[in-house]
């Protein structure tokens, strides 16, 4: 299997005792994971799903592979991928794969250096992306077209155009309770 993968999914917690899983899946449709079936782990084990249904915030799998609570509970967590040559691609250009964005180079409009990509996280409003700054606290930025004009793979970079304030380093008020 090739060795760029990209990751798509969590298993969580043991569902009930004959072996089924909660899975987090990070694909845009959740159960589009069972297309990619097998998923591997970072070790090279394969999960094979034989099932999926939705579950709140999750998805409930039968794995072949996990024959009962036991087997469920040891993979408690770990993360699953698929060959990057497995994913079809994005059907337009506003739409980019994680892994493609982790560890580009950060930098405004006028041309100045921020950092570097770290993750990408939804909170529910939306992509946000955790940039780090040398000698800075990391800041999170909204992932939309208008504070992200520019999204270069190619090159190694995304451009932002910051609302005022959000990279500035200001420390928090301990007076300043939520």
């Amino acid at each position: 299997m090739s060795t760029d993968l990209v990751l798509v999914a969590k298993f969580g917690a043991p569902h009930g005792v004959r072996g089924e899983v909660r899975v987090k899946s990070y694909t845009q449709d959740p159960a589009a994971i069972g297309d990619y079936s097998p998923l591997q782990s970072r070790d090279g084990r394969l999960f094979t799903i034989q099932s999926l249904r939705p579950a709140g915030e999750v998805l409930i799998a039968r794995v072949a592979e996990l024959k009962d609570r036991d087997a469920a509970e040891a993979v408690t967590n770990l993360q699953l991928f698929v060959p990057r040559d497995r994913i079809p691609p994005a059907d337009g250009e506003d739409e980019f794969l994680h892994a493609d964005l982790i560890g580009l180079k950060v930098e405004t409009v006028t041309g100045e250096a921020v950092g570097t990509v770290t993750a990408i996280f939804d909170f529910g409003a939306g992509d946000v992306i955790d940039v780090a700054r040398k000698g800075q606290k990391a800041v999170m930025i909204p992932f939309t077209k208008a504070v992200v004009p520019v999204v270069d793979i190619a090159a190694g970079k995304l451009v932002i155009d910051p609302p005022p304030g959000l990279l500035e380093d200001t420390p928090r008020d301990p007076e300043d309770r939520d």
